[in-house]
Parts: C-alpha cells; structure tokens; sequence
C-alpha cells in the first residue's frame, strides 16, 4: 500500500487565484475591519460571525473577492483538528490561511490535512472540485505535512476490510514503507515463526492466512552504534473473530480495525525516519488472523513462551497479548533505551477512558511524565493507569506459569499491562499504550473510521527524551 501523497496541499504559483482565511479569535473582533475593511466586518456581525471555534462565515473583502473568517479558540495550545473544519467546509478552490503569529503554521497545515482525509472503495465516479491549502515549498515537505502523512497511512491500513488486508498483506505494506527509508526488513513465517514466536503462532494456527512477524531496524543518519535504541511493537490482528470465545456479531463490526496498533507503530516508525532522527530504531509488528477452525487454539490450551514461562489460554479473545509477549521479549533481549508497543487490547481501557484517550502503562516515572506532557503539548492526550501490583496474582493458573486473563472482572486494562510486564526485563524502560484507534463518528480532523492517536505524542515524546538531550551534548562538546 503506497503511502498517498498530502494533495490537498498546493505550493502557489504566480498568477494563481487564491482567496484568504482570516483565523480569529473573540478577541480580534474590535480589530478585524482593520484586517478586511469595516463594511466585510460589518457584514460577518450581521451574518452572526461571533469567532467561535469552527464557525466559518464567507465575506466579500473591500475588492468584492469572497473571504472567509474562521473562528478559533482563545487558547495557548490550540488543538490542530479545529483547523480540520477547513477542509471540508470551505468552497472548492486554493486558499492562504492568515492566523495570529502565535498560531504555529505546524498545526494548520497538520490540522488541515487531517480534515481533508478521505477513504473509500466505491466505484469510479467525477472527480469533486477539492479545496486545497497554499503552503511554501518548504511547508509542503514540513514534519506537518510528513506527519499527516504517516497519520493518513495508518487510517488507510486501519480502514482496509479485512479480505484485503490479511497478515501477509499488512507484512508486504509494512516492509515497502520501511524499506523506503533504507530501514533492513525481514518478515518471518512457518516453521521460523512458529519457532521464534510460539504464542503468536498458536493465536494465528486458526486461520487459513498464515501469520507474518515483520521484523525491521533503521539508523539515523547521524546515529553511531552507541545512539540511543528505540524499539517499537505492534498488534497487527487483522480480524479478530474472537476465536472459540467467539464475539457477539456486534461484536465484530469494527475487528479489521484490531491491527491499528500495528498501524500506529507503522506511522510512527515512519515519522521518525522521514525526520531523520539521530536515534536506532526496531520495530516489531506481529500480523496475525484469530479465527476459528479446527487448527484454532482452545480454551485451557498451555503453550510455552519464547521466554520460557508457560501460559494457559484462559480465553481465545485475549489474543492481543499472546501476539505481543514473545515480541517484547525478543525486542528487550536488544536491551534498548526505550521499549514502546502500542494496541488495541482492552474494551477495559475503553469502560475507564471513552475512545479518545489511550491508556499508557508504564515503569519509568521520568518516560511516563515526558509521554504525559507531550501529550498535552500536542493536544494528543493520553492517560496513565496504574501497573498495580497487587492485581498480578489474578493472573494466576494451577497449571502454568500463568493465564492470559484475569481471575477477577475488573481492572482489566491494568491485568492485560501486567501480563506483558511479565515478559519486560524488570530494568527496562517500558511503555504500552492501549488505544482504540477508531473514531465512531465523524468530527474536524477526526473523519469516521480508523485512527492513530497518540502518534504526535509519542514522537514528541521521543524526540524530547532522546533527541534534545544528545543535541545538549554535542553543544557541550563543541
């Protein structure tokens, strides 16, 4: 799957008609006919142009050529989706966003992007006029506009029905995005798999569509071997039916989307590579189908990790951590400096945090403050959950190592972060993020269908962790 091009961005050139966006706060109104004369301010206050966040009013300027005003809010973070409305509301055409100096470009280009994804399958038909934002040649290859890409990336994978988009599918998706970048790719199956991952295996072991491990590594240019390793890890079940603990039919509805953490680790590891940041970098994707056969695994199954620990299948639909726990063990055995997957694992997470928070799970006090701060830096918030100790023993088994869910209904996002804890080097930096990756409705920025939040966060959070503070140093240096 090619990663599409941002074509709702269009550097201007001379001669070309472009018409303007005024963003405004509350706060400009006393100002704004200074901006485009006082009979356009007149006009928006007769049309009821109040500069509430979103509202859009068309207005012709003092030459007569329709302008439009924006509202945005009075915010010192101002999240980048408000200026997804853009996109969709605005007449078709090119247009020159002007926003107060404090409003970065980054998330107006960003925000405009996002709003103007679009996905579907449906048969060839005219192609609609479509509304383009003017940017500099320099914005167009910007980390807003790679960041809108690789977010785009993951929706589409995310969006992709399950019938065209199987384990080996997701694998060959991956290793063309990795491989763009010079990244070293390796997808392993059959008997290699089945050996190296043994869990994963017996999760993909009821499906005619063999599981693929995608197994990546990528150095940034400026990265010698003592540069800080970053490992990535991603649940690609591409359909999850719930195998013999089998999901309600409404159950199933949104399952092609249980391999956006997959997706998400996908877009991230590309964001990091178009950056070119002074980091090594892994990534680890487990592509898999759990479904029912008779090859499937079955409840009260025991089967021995690639750490050794054996693990009773205590139900068929808690697969997602049986796909991780042998790819978190093989990642720490690198002893990287930071040791991240991301998932859709829980309906737990989801009780506790609705769908636009992800939950993050973490051993490290300084990583989960920078991930947190990020998150509010980038207006893309996640929320921290305990690993509670005192919950670990409920994932007891009379006959293994321990199960895979939890002997109690409750707190079963932190139980599900407990599991993969057993399979973590106890002194290594471990993050894991439980995201939902779907979006029920559709809102500016935020269309309906996949998504990968925390992607901005996450980067940000890397960058600020391992990427300032070599910056630092080399300054100490010179």
């Amino acid at each position: 799957m090619p990663v599409r091009e941002a074509d709702c961005l269009v550097v201007s050139r001379r001669g070309s008609k472009v018409r303007t966006v005024h963003a405004v706060r509350p706060s400009d109104q006393a100002v704004l006919g200074s901006w485009i004369g006082e009979q356009a301010a007149a006009f928006a206050e007769n049309c009821g142009f109040k500069a509430r966040p979103g509202q859009l009013v068309m207005v012709p300027d003092t030459n007569g050529v329709p302008t439009a005003l924006f509202g945005v809010p009075e915010k010192d973070v101002v999240d980048p989706f408000v200026f997804g409305a853009l996109a969709q509301d605005l007449p078709a055409g090119d247009w020159r966003v002007e926003a107060p100096d404090d409003i970065a470009r980054h998330d107006v280009i960003l925000g405009f992007c996002l709003g103007a994804y679009q996905y579907g399958l449906k048969s060839a038909s005219a192609k609609k006029p479509t509304t383009r934002l003017v940017v500099t040649a320099q914005e167009r290859a910007s980390v807003a506009s790679e960041m809108a890409r690789s977010i785009w990336l993951a929706r589409d994978l995310i969006n992709t029905p399950a019938n065209l988009l199987g384990p080996s599918d997701l694998a060959r998706a991956a290793k063309t995005v990795l491989k763009e970048f010079g990244a070293h790719v390796d997808v392993i199956k059959g008997a290699a798999l089945d050996k190296a991952y043994p869990l994963l295996a017996h999760v993909g072991n009821g499906s005619d569509r063999g599981p693929r491990v995608v197994v990546a590594q990528w150095q940034g240019s400026t990265a010698d071997k003592k540069a800080p390793l970053i490992s990535l890890v991603g649940k690609g079940v591409c359909f999850d039916s719930g195998g013999y603990d089998l999901k309600p039919s409404s159950g199933m509805l949104r399952m092609k989307k249980d391999m956006g953490g997959a997706a998400t680790v996908l877009a991230l590891a590309r964001l990091i590579m178009t950056q070119d940041l002074p980091v090594r970098l892994e990534v680890r994707l487990g592509c898999v189908e759990n479904s029912v056969s008779g090859h499937a695994m079955r409840p009260l199954d025991v089967v021995r990790s690639r750490s050794g620990l054996t693990v009773e299948i205590g139900n068929t639909d808690a697969e997602g951590r049986l796909v991780l726990c042998d790819l978190l063990h093989e990642a720490g055995e690198q002893k990287p400096d930071l040791l991240l997957d991301v998932a859709t694992l829980t309906g737990a997470a989801r009780a506790a945090l609705g769908p636009d928070l992800p939950a993050l799970l973490c051993n490290d006090e300084a990583v989960s403050k920078a991930f947190l701060e990020a998150g509010q830096q980038e207006a893309d918030p996640m929320w921290r959950l305990p690993l509670w100790q005192g919950y670990r023993e409920w994932l007891g088994s009379s006959v293994a190592d321990l199960s895979n869910i939890s002997s109690r209904p409750m707190a079963g996002a932190i139980t599900a972060g407990l599991f993969l804890e057993r399979f973590v080097n106890p002194d290594q930096r471990w993050v894991h993020i439980d995201s939902y990756a779907w979006n029920d409705s559709s809102r500016p920025g935020r269309p309906k269908g996949g998504d990968s939040p925390g992607v901005r966060a996450i980067f940000k959070a890397i960058t600020k962790l391992f990427c300032e503070e070599q910056n630092a140093d080399a300054t100490k240096v010179s």
